[in-house]
Formats: C-alpha cells, structure tokens, sequence
C-alpha cells in the first residue's frame, strides 16, 4: 500500500518538474539543466513503479535505491535552480518539499524491506 502511495507522489512529482522545465524552455530558455533534472525527477517514479516488478527482494532493493539517487540528484537540481535565480526560493522551497518528501518514504520503504531480509 504504501508503495502505491510513493508512485502516486513521485507520479505527481515528475508532473510538476514536467511544468518547471517547460517554464525554463519558453521563459528562461535554459536547456541544459532542465534536461538534467526532467531525467532524474521522472526517473525517480519509473525506478519505483519498476520494482513493483522486481523478480526478488534484492531486485526490489536495487531499484529502490536508484530511484533514491535520482530523487538526491533531483534535490541537487532544484537547488542550483534557486541558487542560480532561473527559480525563486518559495517555488524551490515548494518543490524541495516535495522532494525530500519523496526521499523520505524511499527511505523508510527500503529499511523496512531490508529488515524483513
């Protein structure tokens, strides 16, 4: 259940990236991050619904903590978003948010797997 959860919120998180990097095309026409950050944040959800799949627990694992890597190089992405003033630092702190969010349930599902081992 609670992986469904995690999918629905990374779901919704790729989607507002999606909107971001399409603002910074049109409005700031930066190319080079917003590629970057649309291929780790929607990572961050293929990764999860992947392991969904997984053929074992370790598989499962091993495509959790991807997912985790892509949502902290997310993290880094938005940062120097703000950092260099293509974002303001409400909409980072809102999208930061929602990342950590994200990092935390990936976490907290990866240790509770690993304890079941």
């Amino acid at each position: 259940m609670k992986e469904n959860l995690l999918l629905e919120q990374s779901l919704n998180f790729a989607s507002e990236i999606i909107k971001l990097q399409k603002f910074l095309l049109k409005e700031k026409k930066e190319t080079i991050i917003s590629k970057q950050i649309i291929r780790s944040a929607t990572s961050i959800g293929a990764n999860i619904n992947e392991a969904n799949y997984a053929s074992s627990k370790p598989d499962f694992i091993s495509k959790f903590h991807i997912a985790l890597k892509e949502c902290a190089e997310t993290e880094y992405w938005i940062r120097l978003l703000e950092k260099s003033d293509f974002i303001n630092c409400e909409y980072a702190e809102n999208l930061l948010t929602k990342c950590l969010s994200l990092k935390k349930m990936l976490v907290s599902s990866l240790n509770t797997v690993k304890a079941k081992m």
